[in-house]
């Protein structure tokens, strides 16, 4: 038995739904970098899903790009973040005013 492609759907958009609601609801930069990731990674579930239902291999090989994107984006985010809370001593986006002219 296969699951029908609207599951993979609607779970990638609740997963998204749940990702946007962490980014404009909290205030911690780690959470946030986290919400932005379940984004991502539903964005990949939704690529994966048509794929296997269109049977071409072009969403999979776009999924690894996406990915390494994530990485990066997540490593140059923890290295902002440990240098704003080095100075600051907080990861509370509101108290970070540091980027401003």
């Amino acid at each position: 038995m296969s699951v029908p492609l609207p599951y993979y759907l609607g779970l990638s958009a609740v997963l998204f739904a749940i990702g946007v609601i962490g980014v404009l609801s909290r205030r911690n930069v780690i959470v946030v970098f986290m919400s932005v990731e379940l984004m991502l990674n539903s964005v990949n579930l939704t690529l994966v899903a048509y794929s296997s239902f269109l049977g071409d291999i072009t969403g999979q090989a776009l999924v690894f790009f996406v990915i390494a994107v994530a990485a990066a984006e997540a490593a140059v985010g923890l290295a902002i973040v440990i240098s704003l809370y080095r100075n600051k001593q907080t990861v509370n986006i509101d108290e970070m005013n540091i980027l401003k002219w």
